[in-house]
C-alpha cells in the first residue's frame, strides 16, 4: 500500500461515516479564522515557559496556558526554504519541490497550496514576512499560489537583513525610507511594517473567514535592531559572557527580537478581543526548524541560549531532533482545552489537512499529512478518531531520516544507517541498528518509497 492510499484508508476507517474534508461543510458559523505565526529559527527551549533563564516571553507563555502545547511536533525540514515548501504544499521533503536553500527555486503552478485550499473555501488569504518559495517572475510567487496579498521578502537571502532597501507587495517593490543597503542599520525597520500590514489585514477581514500567515523573520538573520524599541531596553545592559556572531551585542539583540515578537503576539490577542473574534479564531505558533547553536563558548558549547536544552542532538541543518523539533502551540478559546499538553506525533505536512477540515474544504489528495483536528478539539467534535502516521520522512542534501513511532532511522550522505529509540534516547546517542535489523530494513524501505526526484519549474526569476 503506498503512502497516500494508507492515509485515505486510515482516515476513512476512523471517520464513522463522516468525510473529514466535509466536516464543517454547510456550517459556516464554525469555520474559524486561522492565524499561523512562525518565528525563524526559534529553538524548542527558547521560551521562558520552557525554562529559559534569559528569554522573556509572557504572551507566548499565556498562549501555552490557554491552549495546547505539542511535545512532538517536527518541522517539515531542517532549513528555511524546504520547511516552508512542506508547510505550504502539504508534501514532505521527498515530494515537495524545494528541498534545499538554493537560489532561483520555485514551487510549481500545479502544486496545491494551503492558501488555495482556503481561498476556494471562501477565506481571505494574506501572508506577511518571508516567503522563500519563488521570486518575482516565477510561478511560485504567493499571489499565484492562493494569496490575495503577500507583503515582505520573496527571496530568503533578501530576508537576512532587517534594513532592506525595499520590501515586496504582490511582486512590486516598495522602497523603505532611509535604508541605504547597510544590513545592520537604517531608518526603517522592516519587521515593524510587516507586523503593521498583518494587523491591517486582520482588521479589514474581521467580518469574513480569513487566513493570516505570519512567517516572521525574527530572530534569524543579521541582528540589526532599533535602539528605541522597548524590548531592547530589557537587554541592552546585560553583561552576558556569550560568544559573538557578528557583533558584540548580538546575543542581547537576539533576545530582544524574541521579546519583541512576543509583545506583538500579545497585541494580536488584544486585537482579536477588541474586534470580538477571539473565540472564533484559532491561532498556531511555532518555529520553522530546529534552533541554531548561536553564541557558543566553552561554557555553552550548544549555544548561549541552549535552544535544544541538551535534550536533542544537533541543530539547524541536521536531521537529528535538534534540527527538526520545534515549539508548537495552538489556542482556540472554548474549543481547545486550556493548559493541554499533547504528545501526538506530527509534522508540517499535517497543517494542510488540519486547515482543510477547519474550513470545511476537501483535503487535497497530494498531501502527505494527516489532520490533527481530533487531537485539537477531541474526536467527538472532530467527528472521527485521530489517525496516526505509518511513518514520517525527511531528506536534506543527501541526508535521510525516517520516523516510525518512537524509532528514528538516520543516514548521513552515503554512510551507514543508524537507528535510535527516542523514547529512551532523545539525544540520539546510542545506535541500536545492529539490535533491530528487521525494523531498520522496514524503515529503509519506507525511505525508498518516500523519495521521488524533485520537480522545479524552468522559469528563471526576474532580477530585482
Amino acid at each position: 500500500m503506498n503512502r497516500r492510499d494508507f492515509l485515505r484508508t486510515a482516515i476513512a476507517g476512523t471517520a464513522a461515516g463522516v468525510l473529514p474534508g466535509k466536516l464543517f461543510a454547510g456550517r459556516s458559523a464554525m469555520r474559524p479564522n486561522i492565524i499561523y505565526i512562525m518565528l525563524d529559527e526559534l529553538g524548542y527551549f527558547e521560551l521562558s515557559c520552557m525554562g529559559s533563564k534569559h528569554m522573556i516571553t509572557p504572551n507566548i507563555d499565556r498562549m501555552v496556558d490557554e491552549g495546547m502545547r505539542f511535545t512532538q511536533c517536527l518541522a517539515g525540514g531542517c532549513v528555511c526554504a524546504p520547511t516552508r515548501s512542506v508547510l505550504i504544499t502539504g508534501e514532505h521533503t521527498g515530494h515537495t519541490p524545494i528541498r534545499g536553500n538554493g537560489k532561483d527555486q520555485s514551487i510549481n503552478d500545479d502544486n496545491v497550496t494551503i492558501a488555495e485550499v482556503l481561498k476556494k473555501a471562501g477565506y481571505a488569504t494574506g501572508g506577511f514576512g518571508k516567503w522563500g518559495l519563488g521570486d518575482v517572475g516565477t510561478p511560485g510567487v504567493p499571489e499565484k499560489q492562493g494569496f490575495d496579498l503577500f507583503y515582505g521578502y520573496y527571496d530568503q537571502v533578501h530576508a537576512h537583513t532587517y534594513y532592506p532597501e525595499y520590501l515586496i507587495r504582490n511582486s512590486k517593490k516598495e522602497y523603505l525610507a532611509g535604508n541605504t543597503g547597510d544590513i545592520h542599520e537604517g531608518e526603517t525597520f522592516s519587521h515593524y511594517l510587516i507586523y503593521e500590514e498583518s494587523v491591517k489585514f486582520i482588521r479589514q477581514n474581521k467580518d469574513r473567514p480569513f487566513f493570516c500567515y505570519m512567517a516572521w523573520t525574527p530572530p534569524h538573520g543579521q541582528w540589526g535592531f532599533p535602539k528605541d524599541d522597548p524590548s531592547w531596553q530589557l537587554y541592552k545592559d546585560k553583561k552576558w559572557k556569550a560568544g559573538r556572531q557578528k557583533g558584540a551585542l548580538d546575543a542581547q539583540v537576539y533576545a530582544a527580537m524574541v521579546n519583541m515578537a512576543d509583545r506583538q503576539i500579545g497585541e494580536i490577542f488584544d486585537l482579536l478581543k477588541e474586534l470580538g473574534i477571539d473565540d472564533n479564531t484559532i491561532v498556531f505558533f511555532c518555529g520553522d526548524n530546529g534552533g541554531q547553536h548561536y553564541f557558543k563558548t566553552d561554557e555553552f558549547p550548544e549555544g548561549f541560549f541552549n535552544p535544544n536544552g541538551g535534550v536533542f542532538r544537533g541543530q539547524k541543518r541536521d536531521l537529528t531532533e535538534g534540527g527538526l523539533r520545534i515549539p508548537f502551540v495552538v489556542r482556540w478559546p472554548g474549543k481547545i482545552k486550556a493548559a493541554a499538553i499533547s504528545d501526538h506525533l506530527c509534522y508540517f505536512p499535517d497543517i494542510m489537512p488540519t486547515f482543510a477540515e477547519l474550513a470545511g474544504a476537501d483535503i487535497p489528495a497530494t498531501t502527505d499529512g494527516i489532520s490533527m483536528l481530533p487531537t485539537l478539539v477531541g474526536p467527538k467534535k472532530a467527528g472521527h478518531k485521530q489517525a496516526e502516521h505509518e511513518y514520517l520522512y525527511w531528506e536534506h542534501q543527501g541526508d535521510t531520516a525516517v520516523r516510525m513511532g518512537d524509532f528514528k532511522a538516520i543516514r548521513v550522505k552515503d554512510g551507514p544507517w543508524e537507528l535510535y529509540n527516542l523514547a529512551s534516547d532523545s539525544y540520539e546517542a546510542n545506535d541500536i541498528a545492529e539490535r533491530h535489523p528487521e525494523m531498520l530494513k522496514k524503515m529503509i524501505a519506507y525511505a525508498k518509497e518516500a523519495h521521488r526526484p524533485p520537480r522545479q519549474p524552468s522559469v528563471a526569476p526576474k532580477s530585482l
